[in-house]
């Protein structure tokens, strides 16, 4: 039994039949550790395997076996090859000693597995925990130079989405009329957190997300009623992150229909709900 380890599955089994001196196809392997690219090129693991070459009994034996003539045997020859078979199957039946050790050996190697899952789940969310305090700290400082009084920062990392809350005296003055400056800096924070962390965001400033999505989720109670009747919908042109949010809602009401944004001759943009086979169709 080896234990291979590589950066890639492929790569193991490779090293592995090289080292038994076998194919790949003759390995009996057991994956220990699989291989992670990591976050942010960071808690980089490779592939562990412990592996061996599947024994095969001498072709010349078999031939030899088949070439034997039968031979007749007496009475007393049959009973005692009755005996030395019996003696064989339990020589060969595994003790229970036996059967004790390769429950330790496997359980050993299902821990570890759990452990080294364990392990890489916790290492992440360290990574996570750090990056949201640094992100934190950076937008504290990039709101202390506006003229908003803005007290509360707040910033989570999940799942590679950066949740950022945001509030104070001058909360709303940061959402604008029918939500611009949000949009602005939603578009702005995606586009520093995306391009150097690839992560996606969920702004709330002073329950203004909040306030958003239940509102398209009411207004959009008439068009899922429309699009289980017919088949398909669409919704009126909407503004800025409205229409990301009904598009977010209504995916997640829609799982198997086509439901994406479409922009109209003027610009503005709605949803439309169809058929995937028909995704090209006007509604």
């Amino acid at each position: 039994m080896k234990k291979v380890e590589a950066s890639t599955l492929e790569g193991a089994y490779e090293k592995a039949s090289q080292m038994l001196g076998c194919s790949v196809s003759e390995l009996q392997s057991e994956v220990i550790q699989y291989p992670s690219k990591g976050i942010f090129g960071l808690l980089k693991k490779n592939a562990i395997i412990v592996a061996t070459c599947k024994a095969s009994a001498p072709k010349y034996e078999k031939n030899k076996v088949n070439k034997e003539a039968p031979t007749v045997q007496t009475a007393e020859e049959s009973v005692a090859s009755e005996i030395i078979a019996t003696v064989k199957e339990e020589q060969t039946t595994p003790t229970e000693p036996e059967i004790e050790k390769n429950a330790i050996v496997d359980s050993f190697f299902e821990v570890d597995h759990y452990e080294a899952d364990l392990e890489t789940f916790e290492d992440e969310a360290l990574v996570y925990d750090e990056l949201a305090l640094m992100i934190e700290d950076q937008l504290k400082e990039l709101l202390s130079h506006s003229c908003f009084d803005i007290d509360v920062v707040e910033v989570d990392v999940r799942d590679n989405t950066a949740l950022i809350f945001i509030d104070g005296e001058d909360a709303a003055l940061l959402i604008g009329k029918e939500g611009y400056r949000y949009n602005a800096l939603s578009y702005m924070l995606f586009n520093w957190l995306h391009t150097k962390y690839e992560l996606f965001i969920k702004l709330e400033i002073a329950e203004f997300l909040t306030t958003q999505q239940e509102m398209i989720r009411n207004y959009i109670k008439p068009v899922i009623e429309h699009v289980e009747k017919q088949g398909k919908g669409k919704t009126r042109f909407l503004d800025g992150i409205l229409v990301q949010i009904a598009l977010e809602q209504l995916r997640e009401r829609f799982p198997d229909k086509y439901v994406a944004v479409k922009t109209g001759k003027e610009g503005k943009k709605f949803v439309v709900i169809n058929e995937f086979n028909s995704n090209k169709s006007h509604v």
